[in-house]
Parts: structure tokens; sequence; C-alpha cells
């Protein structure tokens, strides 16, 4: 019982003495102001509400554009401005190019080894140049087009039927859950590009394969925005205290390591057996011609370079893919038609510009997206009222640096509230209006000379920057321009769609997205032959 009590009272001293250094430090070094609500041992954590973006935001709108907190242990620069966002971005990229070690990154980013979690080094330079260039260059988005066409088209001809359209004749609206017909939109065209298959659709084991995957790609995003106060107080895991997240995160990466090593594994024995095809045919023939995917890559790496490209690597790149590629579009898409049924004369300008420049004789065509410049304005205004990464994903100083006139230590964790920023009055006029003209040429918001700077950052900047903007562009303004032209859509009677914001990393909406639609009359005879 006296070893327990020194135990507890040796923790207690320690954390005492960490406190009263830090605070000693921070009245001798120039740092940012901080809220005076800091209190011994958690620091500013009380402060920290749900959901944490808007909260976060209140603290700025409070204390100013740059903020010192301390998220117990760990300190942290709150940035809540353009300007100070493009110095983070620019001038001090390298320096902010680390990831904070969290247990998010130890256990689902495969002991910080992914694309994701990996600090800036070779071993992060060479995956994102993997994932630059082998999949998400315009070439390769460029080859993969007809997935994306296909998926969409998939998806009409399913929305069309379960409206009983078929007859030729008006119908009335079909009510329908619009958020997991996007996911398994968004999950089928990434899963195709990685893996050459489809899971929605198909056969009934894939269908549950991609049940099983969902549920894994929803856990994943909210354990890894989930308050671990270990990450913060690292002298809880002294006394056992972890809340049960870290027991969570090992058993999600065991159930999504089991799926990705199935799916490699599936990938790898097709090739052999295309392998042995190719030299049993007649006079050595070449190998079967398909088009490559991200896994046919990274196994053709592994057999260069195996030592380096072991498993885990490529599981973990292909993870990432999948679940930032598929989540986050669907999100996107989700909130884009939300956004419109609560603003009705946006939907019918958009209906009747793609009715213009595309007409009811085809379907609407990525090519034809630069030709929509108000259904760019509705994808642009929908990433700047609802990002679905609000906060972008955490940095960490690698060394000292200067930032706003102010001295920024090594180690800190960097945190800027994109949403904060693309919501704030002083950057643009009414914020809170959905207002899709504001892109067109002649609009408030529109790229002029000098550009936009940082006041968007739906994909971060500098180095880690999302490297998917491109397909993300193309998948919500293909997707969300075929919903249109394809469909008369309402609201579910007659209050606005709610637009509450759920918990997780790529900001979901509270309640999920139920619409009435039926198919326009101008496109039934198309949509009954797709």
């Amino acid at each position: 019982m006296e070893a327990l009590h020194l135990y507890f009272s040796l923790i207690s001293i320690t954390i005492t003495l960490y406190f009263i250094k830090w605070k000693l430090q921070d009245q001798y070094r120039n740092l940012p102001p901080s809220p005076s609500a800091s209190l011994p041992i958690i620091g500013h954590l009380h402060l920290l509400k749900r959901p944490l973006h808007r909260a976060l935001a209140g603290l700025s709108a409070r204390h100013g554009p740059i903020l010192s907190l301390r998220f117990g242990s760990r300190p942290v620069i709150l940035v809540s401005s353009p300007d100070l966002a493009e110095e983070c971005f620019t001038k001090n990229d390298v320096v902010f190019a680390n990831r904070p070690r969290l247990l998010a990154g130890k256990h689902l980013g495969y002991d910080y080894t992914t694309l994701v979690w990996s600090s800036y080094g070779s071993h992060w330079r060479n995956l994102r140049r993997i994932a630059s260039t082998q999949i998400l260059s315009t070439h390769r988005l460029q080859m993969f087009s007809h997935i994306r066409a296909d998926e969409v088209r998939l998806l009409m001809r399913r929305l069309f039927r379960a409206a009983d359209g078929g007859g030729g004749e008006a119908v009335e609206f079909n009510k329908q859950e619009m958020k997991t017909l996007f996911f398994e939109l968004t999950l089928n065209i990434v899963m195709r590009m990685i893996a050459g298959k489809r899971y929605y659709g198909e056969s009934v084991q894939e269908a549950e394969e991609a049940r099983k995957f969902k549920e894994i790609v929803g856990k994943t995003f909210q354990l890894s925005v989930a308050t671990n106060l270990v990450d913060f107080i690292p002298a809880l895991r002294w006394v056992g205290l972890t809340g049960g997240i870290e027991g969570s995160m090992i058993e999600v990466h065991k159930e999504r390591d089991a799926f990705m090593k199935s799916l490699v594994e599936e990938h790898r024995k097709r090739m052999d057996r295309d392998d042995c095809s190719s030299s049993a045919s007649p006079a050595g023939g070449s190998k079967i011609k398909r088009s490559k995917t991200l896994i046919d890559v990274l196994l053709s790496l592994q057999e260069e370079e195996p030592e380096y490209y072991r498993d885990e690597i490529i599981i973990g790149m292909i993870q990432v893919m999948l679940s930032a590629g598929s989540d986050t579009s669907a999100a996107t898409t989700e909130w884009a038609l939300s956004l419109l049924l609560n603003n009705p004369e946006v939907l019918r300008r958009a209906q009747a510009e793609i009715d213009g420049a595309v007409g009811s004789d085809r379907l609407i065509d990525e090519s034809d997206l630069a030709s929509l410049p108000y259904l760019h304005g509705i994808v642009m205004e929908t990433l700047r009222i609802c990002p679905v990464a609000p906060l972008i994903p955490p940095h960490e100083s690698s060394e000292q640096c200067a930032l706003g006139g102010y001295s920024i230590p090594r180690g800190s964790m960097l945190l800027v509230n994109a949403w904060a920023i693309q919501n704030d009055p002083k950057q643009w006029p009414e914020p809170e209006r959905f207002r899709p003209e504001r892109w067109l040429p002649e609009g408030d918001s529109s790229p002029k000379e000098g550009g936009l700077g940082l006041r968007m950052l739906p994909f971060g900047a500098g180095r880690r920057g999302c490297p998917g903007e491109g397909l993300a562009m193309r998948v919500v303004g293909l997707g969300v321009g075929s919903l249109l032209q394809c469909f008369d859509w309402k609201r579910v009677g007659e209050e606005l769609v709610d637009m509450s914001e759920g918990a997780g990393l790529t900001m979901p909406k509270a309640e999920p997205l139920v619409a009435l639609y039926r198919p326009r009359s101008a496109m039934v005879q198309l949509l009954s032959h797709l």
C-alpha cells in the first residue's frame, strides 16, 4: 500500500514539475497569445466541445487568429486565418511537414508508416510519389475515366428502376436514403481503380465484404479523431487509464489488416494465374492485357525491392486510398445535394445549365464539366461551407520557427481550422449563404489577379496537401451533375434538410440525407435504356 502511495506521489510531483517548467518557459518565449483558462495538468482540454472545429473557431473569434494552447503536456498552435495558413504552408512548409505521434498513427497507421501518418522524409516522399504518379496523376485519372462514368451510369439506372419509371409516364416522387448510395458509388470507383473489382451490385459474398469494409471505414474515422487523453497526458498510460480507445484501435486494426491482406492475396493469386496463362500460351505469348491497378503497381515494386515494399507498406497504401477516397467524396456529394434541396432555385438553375450544355440525348460526361461553371460553383461552394476535413490533419514542427511574428517551439502540434477560414465573414461576403454564383467569372469569389490565396483549404495545402483533389473534383462533379440531369428532387416535408454536423474525421451529416426524387420527363427514355 505504501509503495502504491509513493508511486502516485512520484507521478504527481513529476507532472507538477513539468507544468512549472513550461509555465516558466512560456514567460520568456515570444509565444502566440493563449486563453487564460488553462488548468493544471489538462491545460485547455476542458475547452474542447463537439463539433471540435466550431469550438476552436469560437476560441479564435475571442482571442485572435493565432493561439498558443496546451492539450495536457502537448503544445498546440491554432491557426484560423488565410495569411497565417499561407505562412505555415509556404515559408514554414518543411518545418511543419511532420505528423505528431498519436496513438491513431501507431495502431491505425501501421506504426506511423502510411502516407497519412508518416513524418516527412524519404519514406514519405516515396509513398507520395507513388500516389501522385501511379494512380492520381492526370494521365492515370484519364485512363480510369470510364470507371467513373460506368459507376455513375449504374447508379442512375438503379435510382430509375427504384422509382418504377420504366413505363415512360410521369411517376410520383420516390423516397430514398442517399448516404448509403453515395458511399457505394465512391467505394466501387476507388476499388476498381485499386483492385480492378467492384463490391456493390455483384455477388452476395462481395456485398458482405463491402458491408464489413464500410463498418471498418466508419470505425477508423471515428477513432482517428477520438479524444484520447493518453495522447496528451502520457501519465495516464502508467496507471492503465486509456479509456478503452486504444483497445478499440487495436481491434479495428486487426479487422482492417485481415481485410486488406485477403484483398492483396487475392490479387497476387490472380497475377500468378495470368503469368501461368501467358507462359502456357503458344510461342510464349505475352501476358494477359488488362488495366494496371494500384495493387499491380505495388506488387511489381515488391518484386524489385522486397525488403522495402513489404506487405505492410502495400496494405497501408491501399487502406489510405480506399478510406480517404471513398468516404470523403461520398460525404461531399451528400452535403451538396442537401444544400441544393434547401435552395431549390439553385437546383433549378443548375438543371437549366446542364440542359443547355448537354441536353437529354446523352448522360453528362466528365468532358462536359469544364463547360458547366455553375455546377462547378455548386461543388466549390459545398467544399467551402461543408469541408469534409474541417480541421486539416495535424502537423508538427520539426524545429523552432517564426509564425505571425511569434516564436513557435519545436514539437508543437499545428492545427489549421479550414472551416473557420472558409466561413469567416472577413473573407467571404455572407459566408452562411449558399451562393454558387460567387464562383462564376463575375462573382466575388472567383479567382482574380493574385488568386484565392489560402481562403480555400478543402484539400489542405503545401507538401502534405491531399493528392486526391483531382479525383474528388471529378467524382463529385460528375455525380452531382448526373443526379440533377436525370431526376427532379425535393425535400421530405416542408422543413429544411437538417444540416447538423456529426462526429468524425470527415464531418459527416448528423442525420443521413433522405430525399424525394423522380425521373425528369425529358430523361425517361434515355434512362429506360441504361
